[in-house]
C-alpha cells in the first residue's frame, strides 16, 4: 500500500472517529445520577478535614 492511499485510510478513519456519536441512554444516565451515593461517601469523609482547616486559620 503506497503512502498516499494509507494516508487517505487513516483520514477516513479519524474522519469517523470525529463525527462519531453513540446513542445516549438518557433514562439509564438519570437513575445513574439519582442514585448516586459515591457523593455522601466521600463528603462524609473529608468533612472532618474542612473543620480542622477552618480552626487552624
Amino acid at each position: 500500500m503506497g503512502r498516499g492511499r494509507q494516508k487517505a485510510k487513516h483520514t477516513k478513519v479519524a474522519r469517523e472517529l470525529k463525527y462519531y456519536s453513540p446513542d445516549t441512554d438518557l433514562s439509564q444516565l438519570e437513575k445513574e445520577l439519582a442514585t448516586s451515593q459515591g457523593d455522601d461517601q466521600y463528603e462524609d469523609k473529608w468533612a472532618d478535614y474542612d473543620d480542622a482547616e477552618e480552626e487552624s486559620a
